[in-house]
């Protein structure tokens, strides 16, 4: 099929290359000029594992192509996707002008049927907003359709979960939008989800939701494993052995970070509240996932007394493994903290450090995780990149300054850890990080 991908962030860089994998004709444009640039030269704008190769493969045989007009993304293509972004106003509310510009740009260049899709997360009833300013900018004179596809890839793991999704949802009007979509996925063979426009836009805020929900309640279960000594793992371990509520997403830790939780977490509190519907529940899932924050800084305060002048090592920068994605990142409000409190910061992370360069000032960047250590009154944990559970804790204790270390995402054994020697700390994980 021939595809236009319109928007090439993290979403749409991704889903236009898989596309293009499955053996479609993709086009990809954006605004960002020099993002397009960069791609048609080969150069990945994101790091997600196997993209750039893949992206290189189907560039090579002509199937991928990279475009700075966006007439010809729309004139070449049956089926169009929508992958800008979806950023949150100061009110929580999605700020959707990216989606309307797009929308005109789509009317003054459709001069045939095209089925047009929301790939992006949008609030509710978008679908029904987003047709109305293309009937109304085109004057009405050309056929089209409009869908709701949501993604549901995780940033790590992104073209794994695109190609071997757990379901693929689909929101439509028409037979015809129907027929298209399913043929277009028909390769994966994987379940299909066909709703109406709404119903699809609904089941991905809410889908994102539930996943926050389970995060900050096994959180908000480590505040009371910590107070009488209990070991969060094993708890959360008994509760996901139970094939009703399973084992993912039960991990306490700083919390949850990204593009995708945070800012969907507002917009459904939004969304709900404009319906009438006060979603207590969210709010709180909310409230506790800044709170994690705090308790890894809390942690730290207590063993190490006093902040001022102590040097702290934090590993790890992107708010998750396997991405260079440092949006809404605990790591980097841990550091900021830590530095107004005056503390020396020194970190590293294996992908994330140009990004972090950008927007952090005042921190030394080292080369590795035993720069980090070496000379540190403290280590905290906040990304759990494979790398640092590998380390050498022989030589990690004779570095460091104290033998303390944080762990904001509970990757160590705590006995282990005080068996060796350090003052240790995790989230939830029982007893005070006294060494044996």
């Amino acid at each position: 099929m021939n595809i236009a991908i319109i928007g090439t962030g993290y979403v749409g860089l991704v889903t236009g290359t898989c596309f293009s994998d499955l053996g479609n004709n993709v086009i990809c444009t954006d605004n960002d000029r020099a993002k397009i640039d960069a791609l048609k030269k080969g150069k990945v704008t994101i790091y997600e594992p196997g993209l750039g190769e893949m992206i290189r493969r189907n560039s090579k045989v002509g199937r991928l192509v990279f475009t700075h007009s966006f007439k010809e993304a729309v004139t070449k293509s049956d089926i169009i996707f929508i992958c800008v972004g979806t950023p949150s106003r100061e009110s929580g509310e999605a700020d959707l002008s990216y989606i309307e510009n797009v929308a005109h740009d789509i009317a003054d260049h459709i001069t045939s049927y095209k089925l047009i899709v929301e790939k992006s997360t949008v609030p509710v009833e978008t679908g029904e907003r987003l047709k109305g300013v293309i009937m109304s900018a085109s004057g009405g004179r050309i056929k089209f359709d409009v869908a709701s596809n949501p993604e549901f890839l995780k940033e790590g793991s992104a073209i794994d979960d695109f190609l071997n999704p757990d379901r693929i949802v689909i929101g439509i009007e028409t037979e015809k939008a129907k027929e298209l979509l399913t043929q277009l996925y028909k390769p994966l063979n994987a379940p299909m989800v066909i709703t109406d426009i709404k119903g699809a836009e609904l089941i991905k805020h809410a889908s994102n939701s539930f996943l926050a929900t389970k995060i900050s309640f096994v959180n908000a279960l480590s505040y009371i494993c910590d107070r009488v000594g209990a070991d969060v793992a094993e708890v959360a371990r008994g509760i996901g052995m139970d094939k009703r509520i399973g084992m993912g997403f039960l991990k306490a830790g700083a919390g949850y970070g990204g593009s995708c939780f945070p800012k969907d977490i507002d917009a459904f509190i939004h969304i709900s509240e404009k319906l009438g519907y006060e979603f207590g529940l969210l709010r709180e899932v909310k409230k506790i996932n800044e709170m994690q924050k705090a308790v890894v800084l809390k942690k730290t305060e207590e063993l190490l007394w006093n902040l001022p002048k102590k040097t702290v090592g934090v590993l790890g920068l992107s708010f998750k493994p396997d991405t260079d994605d440092i949006r809404q990142s605990p790591a980097m409000d841990i550091i900021r903290y830590l530095k107004d409190r005056g503390c020396i910061v020194k970190t590293y992370d294996p992908k994330a450090m140009s990004r972090a360069k950008e927007v952090l000032t005042g921190v030394k960047f080292c080369k590795n995780a035993y720069d980090v250590a070496l000379g540190a009154d403290c280590l905290i944990v906040m990304t759990e990149w494979n790398e640092f559970k590998e380390l050498d804790f022989k030589k990690i204790k004779k570095i460091l300054k104290q033998p303390i270390i944080v762990d904001g995402r509970n990757i160590y054994d705590p006995e282990l850890m005080r068996e060796m020697g350090f003052r240790y700390a995790g989230i939830g994980r029982g007893r005070k990080g006294k060494a044996k």
